[in-house]
């Protein structure tokens, strides 16, 4: 079966320092994987290469079998930080891509009710708390209708329970939207919960440490007994890979 995203990085370098080296791994349709690992081992750069925002590296991507070389449509991408336009009202930044027409697609609307945003389409970023502004970031991601979601560490910068009302919004919006997502992220129990499969990126620049299947269907319980002992192995194999 043709993976829907084939990575493949022989190497990327930031001058002397090379931060991703023979690296590979597969999406399929559907599926959420996480990327973790320590600060620093190519997690968001993997990232910006995937998006088609670094074409400085060495190796071959593949989007659905056919090369993909820079910016794709099918490929959204939401940052850390939401990155809201502040002269711009929500629906503004949600339909940026097509101008000042953009705020009245009926998309627009429906997005907003999506991600629990109804009411604040006339809103500007500085309205919002960050949890709202983080649904209006994943709106605009939305927008455009990629096959494909990338988010790095996306709900870092929130309170522990709009985190965790955000990440049930990832999972009910790649389930409805049939999103492929790769995401990454520093918490373990996030990886858990919303993670078809987790893979650990190793801190040395090589071939991924480690690769973790969760084998709980979605949607899925938070920290669930069956996961303790997966959660253990996880945080053995960080521990090793801070201690090298």
């Amino acid at each position: 079966m043709t993976p829907l995203l084939d990575i493949a990085i022989i190497e990327k370098r930031y001058g002397a320092r090379r931060v991703l080296h023979n690296l590979q791994l597969q999406l399929h349709q559907g599926d959420i994987v996480s990327l973790i690992g320590a600060s620093g081992c190519g997690k968001s750069s993997l990232l910006s290469i995937v998006a088609g925002l670094d074409g400085d590296f060495r190796g071959k991507l593949h989007l659905d079998g056919r090369p993909l070389d820079g910016v794709h449509a099918d490929i959204g991408l939401i940052f850390q930080e939401p990155r809201l336009f502040p002269w711009l009202t929500v629906a503004q930044n949600i339909a940026f891509g097509l101008g000042a027409r953009g705020e009245h697609d009926p998309r627009v609307t429906q997005l907003l009710e999506e991600v629990g945003l109804h009411g604040h389409a006339h809103s500007l970023p500085k309205q919002l708390s960050g949890g709202q502004a983080q649904r209006a970031a994943i709106a605009r991601g939305l927008f455009g209708q990629p096959r494909i979601l990338l988010l790095d560490e996306p709900f870092s910068a929130v309170d522990a329970f709009t985190r965790m009302k955000l990440q049930d919004l990832l999972s009910a919006v790649a389930a409805r939207h049939g999103l492929t997502v790769l995401l990454v992220t520093h918490d373990i129990d996030e990886a858990l919960y919303l993670s078809d499969r987790i893979v650990m990126l190793d801190t040395h620049a090589g071939p991924p440490r480690a690769h973790y299947d969760v084998a709980q269907p979605r949607p899925r319980l938070r920290a669930p007994a069956a996961q303790a002992q997966l959660k253990e192995a996880i945080l053995g194999q960080l521990h090793a890979a801070h201690a090298i």
